[in-house]
């Protein structure tokens, strides 16, 4: 089976030094090409006369983050995860807007205790939660943290990098515009996720994976989205955060705020 091929702008590594990097998708026949920014630094010194780049060069690039990753608390967690790459199948996503969850939070699951449906979030840090909001809606988080902390990082929004035109069947829609992956339930939509992949490890190959990614040069926090329910600390804790300069963010805008 040939190999994926990687966009035009991903041939050419991303520098030492800071810099604006431009994520480009491929052509789809139906849609425009369209140029999506954000900001990122990066510190490996890759060789820039190779002309061109594989999938499984990319993979080299950006390698499967291990196990170790994924224990700290979520809010330590949750700003190291924008862009880093989610990859599943022939899609790859670069994150862009997460929210924490964790211990003794009115708003986590894991306020309910270990159940069926919650016993992922109790499980060790680095495997994934997905459950359905309102039956409909396949939401990816990420469980942070040791064995048995109940805490997790929720996806909320992504940027396409590759295998767009499966992400737009998934979805539904013919377009490269943030309204694809601007919203947690689109992300899983767009992944191919069921909550079947509850539970499964997100540093061993195959599957769902969590690859390396460019840091962001700059962030965004807020308070996190549709917890009208929780205790006024925690609707008011500033635990969701984004990359600053991307369109790739989810609705409400205007209560994220630099750091």
């Amino acid at each position: 089976m040939e190999e994926p091929q990687i966009p035009k702008n991903l041939r050419k590594p991303i520098k030492k030094t800071i810099k604006k990097t431009t994520i480009i998708q491929r052509k789809s026949k139906k849609t425009s090409s369209k140029i999506q920014k954000s900001h990122f630094e990066d510190d490996d010194n890759d060789n820039e006369s190779n002309p061109s780049c594989s999938f499984s060069s990319f993979l080299e690039k950006w390698p499967i983050l291990v196990s170790d990753f994924y224990q700290i608390d979520a809010l330590e967690l949750a700003p190291l995860l924008l862009g880093k790459y989610l990859r599943k199948d022939n899609v790859v996503l670069q994150i862009t807007e997460v929210e924490a969850y964790r211990p003794n939070d009115s708003a986590c699951h894991g306020r309910f205790g270990v159940t069926a449906r919650t016993a992922p979030v109790f499980g060790p840090g680095g495997h994934a939660y997905v459950y359905l909001c309102y039956g409909l809606h396949t939401m990816l988080n990420i469980v942070a943290d040791k064995e048995g902390a109940g805490a997790a990082v929720l996806i909320r929004s992504c940027a396409p990098i590759i295998g767009l035109e499966t992400i737009q069947q998934r979805r539904g829609m013919v377009t490269e515009k943030p309204v694809l992956l601007a919203g947690p339930g689109k992300v899983g939509q767009a992944l191919g996720l069921s909550t079947e992949w509850s539970n499964h490890s997100l540093f061993t190959p195959g599957g769902l994976e969590l690859l390396d990614g460019p840091r962001p040069q700059h962030i965004l926090v807020g308070p996190r989205v549709g917890i009208d329910y929780a205790l006024p600390e925690h609707v008011n804790a500033l635990w969701r955060f984004a990359i600053a300069g991307t369109p790739w963010i989810s609705a409400p805008k205007n209560t994220l705020r630099p750091p």
